[in-house]
């Protein structure tokens, strides 16, 4: 297969501080030079996740971002402790992973993941 990768998924947001604010409060580093009013970058693992400003962007469901990270449990703590309010608790699924969700102020999706077993 040609497409080896994803290198990055870059998402729209009204609000660059709001949205900032939140990603940071889920354990995201920005990265040097960052945020700016128009474009953020965090990385994650080997690719980045970007935020672009876009004011009249509408909250919408569009899918899901799914990110794996070294503990479920101790990710939604993070999130209950910075006053975030995940959408569902830590629960493992019938295809594999201990996961829960968590929306951002508009309306992004994310799922933080783990493969059960590892």
């Amino acid at each position: 297969m040609p497409v080896e990768s994803i290198s990055a998924v870059t998402l729209a947001v009204a609000d660059m501080d709001r949205a900032v604010d939140f990603y940071r409060k889920c354990g995201f580093e920005t990265l040097p030079g960052f945020p700016s009013d128009e474009f953020t970058s965090f990385r994650v693992g080997a690719g980045f996740l970007n935020l672009i400003l876009a004011e009249s962007y509408t909250p919408h469901w569009w899918g899901r971002t799914i990110f794996h990270v070294d503990n479920v449990d101790d990710q939604y703590q993070r999130c209950l402790a910075a006053g975030l309010m995940p959408d569902t608790e830590p629960s493992d699924a019938p295809w594999g992973e201990r996961y829960f969700h968590i929306t951002d102020p508009d309306g992004h999706e994310l799922s933080f993941a783990r493969p059960l077993g590892k």
